[in-house]
C-alpha cells in the first residue's frame, strides 16, 4: 500500500508541477526578462561585456523551466506521499482528503513561506556572486530548521490533546511553532544585497511571482494528491497507520 501512495503521490507533483509551470511561465518569466534587460543595461552603463550564454534564454524559460518543474514536483510528490503515509493515523481522526490538504499547508508554511521571509527570491542582477555559497547554506539552514520546528509544534499539540482538548492544544502547537520561527529567525543572519538602483516594483513583481508559483503546486498537490488517495477504500474505515 505504501508504493501504492507513494506512486500517487508522485502523479499529483507531476500534475501540480505543470500547473506552477504555466503560472511562471504567464507570471514569473516577463518579471525574469525585465531584470535581464535591468542588468544588461547596468553592465553596458559601466563598459563591462555581456556575459556569454552557456543554455539560451529561449530554451531556459520553456523546456529548461519545465524540466526542472517537472523533476522538483516528482521529488515533492514522493516526499509529500511518504509524510501523509507516516502522519495517516497519528494527528487524529481526518479523512485522506483533509490530512492531504493540512499536510500542503504544512510543508508550504514550513517549507516555503517561512523560509522566504527571511531569505525571499530575488531576480537576476540581485545579490553577489561571491556570497552565493553563504547564501544557499543559510537558506537550506532556514528550510530544515523550519521543518523541525514544524514537528516539534505537531508532536506537541499531539501530546497535548487528551489534556486540552483539540482546538487548545492545536493552538498551543501554533504558538508553539511561532516562537520557534521567530527565534530562528532572529538568529540567522540577515542577508540584503539588492542594489540601490534597482527596481522596487520590479523586485516586488518578482518575489510575488515566485511566491505565487509555490502557492499554485502546493496548493495542486495538496488537492490532486487527496483527490487520488480518497479513492482507495483500504485507507476508509480505519484511522491506522498506512502499510506496506
Amino acid at each position: 500500500m505504501a508504493g501504492r501512495v507513494l506512486l500517487r503521490g508522485m502523479l499529483a507533483g507531476i500534475l501540480a508541477a505543470f500547473l506552477a509551470f504555466g503560472f511562471a511561465r504567464i507570471v514569473g518569466e516577463p518579471q525574469v526578462d525585465r531584470a535581464i534587460a535591468f542588468e544588461a543595461a547596468h553592465d553596458a552603463a559601466e563598459g563591462e561585456p555581456p556575459e556569454e550564454e552557456l543554455v539560451s534564454r529561449k530554451v531556459q524559460s520553456s523546456i529548461g523551466l519545465l524540466t526542472a518543474s517537472v523533476m522538483y514536483g516528482a521529488a515533492y510528490g514522493g516526499v509529500f506521499a511518504l509524510a501523509f503515509a507516516v502522519a495517516f493515523g497519528r494527528v487524529g481522526q481526518v479523512s485522506p482528503r483533509m490530512l492531504a490538504l493540512l499536510l500542503a499547508v504544512a510543508g508550504f508554511v514550513a517549507v516555503v513561506l517561512v523560509p522566504d521571509l527571511k531569505y525571499p527570491a530575488n531576480p537576476p542582477a540581485v545579490g553577489n556572486p561571491e556570497t552565493i555559497g553563504q547564501r544557499t547554506a543559510t537558506y537550506f539552514e532556514m528550510v530544515v530548521f523550519s521543518l523541525c520546528a514544524m514537528i516539534l509544534s505537531v508532536l506537541a499539540g499531539r501530546a497535548l490533546l487528551a489534556r486540552l482538548g483539540a482546538w487548545s492544544a492545536w493552538l498551543c502547537g501554533c504558538a508553539l511553532f511561532v516562537v520557534l520561527v521567530t527565534v530562528l529567525q532572529l538568529a540567522l543572519p540577515t542577508i540584503n544585497e539588492v542594489p540601490a538602483d534597482f527596481p522596487a516594483a520590479l523586485l516586488w513583481h518578482f518575489r510575488e511571482a515566485a511566491l505565487g508559483m509555490q502557492v499554485v503546486l502546493w496548493g495542486a498537490l495538496g488537492l490532486v494528491f487527496g483527490l487520488l488517495v480518497d479513492r482507495m477504500p483500504e485507507l476508509h474505515g480505519h484511522h491506522g497507520v498506512v502499510r506496506g
